[in-house]
């Protein structure tokens, strides 16, 4: 590898262009980051020039960091700590289980909004969190002690992917192993909102828990060398559009293309009119649009970005680094060779939403009302108990300004806040049926929202601070006033939750919200005044001022210039500085609790549990059992999501989990929620498939976690099926349909299927990282071949399937035996993109291979 200094530096860089010759200029910026991580992890100079080919070719690829959350960085941990012990009842060092790389783990996703427009709010909300989730705390302190490497920022600090933008991302830093040495910042994460972090320059993606892991004990993760669609943006928005209504065009156009495992690199003539603000909110939602990642390569924007937030340094060495590296912009490089380019005019923008279930169903605004109402939906009123208000169909019944998507953007937010303003002189109030909440994605949010005075105006909408939490876009809604529930339960109202957040899925945002609608924060506050999605929020009133006069929405919208200089005056570099100064201190109860470094004992947890994967690991593999009369658990539909395999929001009483809880002794306000318990293999096991909007087409007509046992033809719970078959020892398959397993990306949602006994998965298609979760539980992802699906074979789940995979790991045969005893055969696509992913499948699974190696001593 050869190396050259960087000019009026100290440094020195990995010189990839020697490698690839001056071919290297057509190469996108992305792939010249790959190229040069993949010469530095590579034993010969062939992965580099595998990126220069772009064949589609497998490269070594690891990051200088790994960021993870609680709810899915805790299984993750639960893992490694597992392998600890197993590894020492086995003989082997359990020390040689550890973390190779710098983890920061934020917990973020633990917060519930149980309090709501109150002053207190926040700290009731951080007490309960606590309170409920003490024995996760616990786990994750426990870790930190045991792992030098792993930093834990704790409760209350902020959301991972907004203090990662703000605080940890440094764009270019030292490398680990050499001082002398810059290299390129790069970050996986546990979430699949990680590529938010792509905005300063940043190679970064989201990842299973599974992936993350191999990555924890010192392996590189193969990536085949990906399509790269150029984001052409030309032209300026208008004064009124939010990165909000850019980001929801994206997503439309990519969602429609089709670009699932594909890098989208920004670039144009008005890629300088996007401050990194707006690359963020546009990168935070690469998932929405199926991507890997949305990269934005660094030019002065990001330099300043890095300024502004403190990180001077860091400004300094990126600068130096990207100029010297050919990874600079400045103007538009006619050289680069993009796979396919889409355009994006910035001022053909119009202001938007989407809903009612997925991200990419974008609305014009003005048609909302239309678009989003429901067949035959009437102005139905109904009574609320003990009220002096009614609630009815098409209420808002959640308004909430979260998510780091939109509260990372302070021109989101200073609208917002002025919007608030407006409406507050002009007399306005929020109708009492309609839930608020601010949920920032960090504490400088607060700060400058707090010292404009624009927060005093939040407040008086019932916007007051809730949490610092990713809350109501992660499905920690909370609960509604009690007799607004009860009135939506006996009068089956149909309400809606309107979100600034990036994931509107069915059943995601709460339980009673029979549509989900994202909107830019200064709509949510909107649609908060407005109180329901019947009316044209574009034409009709928001309310009355204190003379009886209708007040548009025209009325409310601040200027430009005003948003400008507020953003100037009250979003400073001293305010970021001190902020992340004082990161680890935010929690008392957190610097509470103690932790010793000693051998962790598993205690009886509904939390925290040893995992079984882990248990049955033996020393040496098994050869597999063949997939021999599998029956199917549930057939299911197009973009069946992660939330419906398995969810993260609230466990209801009547749930399998709640049910399982109760009978533990813990009280429904303590159930906390399914995301929360994914370190408890009990209750992950019970949430499979149990999502309240789960359509399984072996169940036609109902809704929920239902499924069949066959051959009886029991119609039943799907975890009653579950229990069924795993007292039979019946080994099962799940069949799916487009986009099977898009969403975020839990390890679980492989984890839960394999503990029920599913040992494959057929679909047309899988989203990037379920399918990475799958090969690494062991789970065999296959898919249809063209124009065969499970509606053309005719499946109704009374079926019989054997899947008969070949020698090499590439394919397989799948018998369909049908009742009458007739069969049908069709070859199916195994899903293993490299040689890596079939010696991980062959193992059984990502655990058992890496177990094997530490025992081995070759770790």
């Amino acid at each position: 590898m050869r190396y050259q200094t960087i000019a009026n530096t100290s440094f020195r860089a990995a010189d990839y262009r020697a490698i690839l010759g001056d071919g290297y200029r057509s190469l996108p910026y992305s792939l010249r980051l790959l190229a040069e991580n993949a010469a530095r992890h590579s034993e010969n100079v062939a992965a580099a020039r595998d990126v220069l080919s772009r064949n589609g070719d497998a490269v070594p690829f690891r990051p200088a960091r790994l960021l993870l959350h609680d709810m899915l960085g805790i299984p993750a941990l639960i893992d490694i700590m597992a392998m600890r012990n197993l590894l020492e009842e086995q003989g082997g060092d359990p020390l040689t289980v550890d973390m190779s790389l710098p983890v920061d783990l934020v917990i973020d996703h633990s917060m519930s909004i149980n309090h709501w427009a109150d002053k207190f709010a926040l700290q009731k909300n951080m007490d309960r969190e606590f309170e409920v989730n003490r024995e996760r705390f616990a786990f994750l302190k426990a870790c930190e002690t045991r792992f030098p490497r792993l930093r834990v920022i704790p409760p209350g600090g902020g959301i991972c992917h907004q203090v990662n933008l703000e605080y940890l991302g440094q764009t270019v830093l030292p490398s680990l192993e050499d001082p002398t040495l810059l290299i390129p910042d790069s970050c996986l994460g546990t979430d699949s909102h990680t590529p938010m972090i792509n905005a300063l320059g940043i190679m970064g993606w989201g990842v299973g828990g599974l992936e993350a892991e191999a990555v924890l004990f010192g392996e590189t993760t193969p990536v085949n060398v990906p399509r790269v669609i150029g984001l052409e943006v030309t032209g300026a928005p208008s004064d009124e559009i939010m990165a909000t209504d850019i980001a929801l065009v994206i997503a439309e156009r990519l969602r429609a293309l089709g670009v699932v495992d594909t890098f989208v690199e920004l670039f144009g003539s008005g890629y300088c009119n996007l401050s990194v603000a707006d690359r963020a909110t546009i990168a935070n939602m690469a998932p929405e649009y199926g991507s890997t990642m949305v990269f934005c390569p660094v030019d002065e924007r990001t330099i300043g970005y890095l300024k502004d937030t403190g990180r001077n340094e860091a400004a300094e060495r990126s600068e130096a680094f990207c100029k010297s590296q050919d990874l600079w912009v400045d103007g538009v490089d006619k050289g680069i060779v993009y796979d396919e380019v889409v355009e994006l005019n910035l001022s053909q923008i119009g202001r938007s939403v989407s809903g009612p279930a997925r991200p990419e169903q974008r609305i014009d605004l003005s048609d909302a009302t239309e678009k989003l109402k429901l067949k035959g939906e009437t102005t139905r009123r109904v009574p609320v108990e003990g009220a002096a208000h009614d609630i009815g169909d098409g209420d808002v019944i959640i308004a909430a300004i979260t998510s780091c998507t939109n509260t990372a953007n302070p021109r989101n937010m200073v609208t917002a806040g002025l919007m608030a303003r407006n409406a507050v002189a002009k007399g306005l109030q929020v109708p009492a049926h309609v839930k608020t909440s601010l949920a920032p994605g960090s504490r400088v949010v607060a700060a400058y929202l707090e010292q404009s005075g624009l927060q005093t105006s939040l407040d008086a909408l019932g916007f007051e601070v809730a949490a610092f939490s990713c809350s109501t876009c992660n499905g920690m809604s909370g609960p509604l006033d009690p007799a607004h529930e009860a009135a939506i339960k006996e009068n089956d109202v149909k309400g809606i939750a309107v979100l600034s957040g990036n994931r509107n899925f069915a059943g995601r945002i709460h339980p009673l919200a029979s549509r989900n609608m994202i909107a830019s924060p200064p709509l949510v506050v909107a649609y908060a005044l407005m109180g329901t999605i019947l009316k044209d929020i574009t034409s009709e009133p928001l309310g009355t001022d204190q003379e009886g006069r209708p007040v548009m929405l025209t009325d409310l919208w601040p200027n430009a210039e005003e948003v400008t200089e507020i953003v100037k005056t009250f979003v400073t570099p001293d305010e970021f500085s001190k902020n992340y100064a004082a990161i680890n201190d935010v929690n008392t109860h957190w610097n509470d609790m103690e932790a010793d470094a000693g051998t962790y004992e598993w205690v009886p947890s509904s939390y925290v549990s040893f995992p079984p994967f882990v248990r049955t690991i033996r020393k040496e593999a098994a050869k597999a059992a063949p997939l021999k009369g599998l029956r199917p658990l549930v057939i299911l539909g197009d973009s069946v999501t992660t939330d419906h395999i398995s969810p993260s929001g609230i466990i209801t009483p009547e749930s399998e989990a709640g049910q399982y809880l109760q009978k533990l002794g813990v009280e429904p306000r303590d159930f906390n929620s399914f995301g929360t318990r994914r370190g408890c293999s009990d209750i992950v096991v019970r949430s499979t498939y149990a999502n309240y909007r789960l359509r399984n087409e072996m169940t036609p007509g109902k809704e929920g976690s239902w499924t069949r046992i066959e051959p009886e033809g029991e119609v039943t719970s799907v975890y009653k099926a579950i229990e069924t078959y795993l007292d039979r020892d019946q080994k099962l398959v799940v069949i799916g349909g487009k986009e099977y397993g898009c969403g975020s990306s839990r390890d679980t949602a492989a984890k839960a299927p394999w503990l029920a006994g599913v040992r494959a998965v057929i679909a047309e298609s899988f989203e990037r990282i379920h399918r990475s979760n799958l090969v690494n539980m062991g789970i065999a992802p296959l898919c249809f071949p063209k124009g065969v699906t499970r509606n053309t074979l005719r499946l109704d789940g009374s079926e019989t399937f054997d899947i008969d995979l070949d020698e090499d790991l590439t394919g397989a045969m799948l018998t369909v035996h049908r009742k009458g005893g007739s069969y049908d055969m069709t070859q199916l696509d195994l899903r293993l993109y490299n040689d890596g992913e079939r010696a991980t499948f062959a193992a059984g699974g990502l655990l058992p291979r890496a177990f094997r190696k530490f025992l081995a001593g070759a770790a």
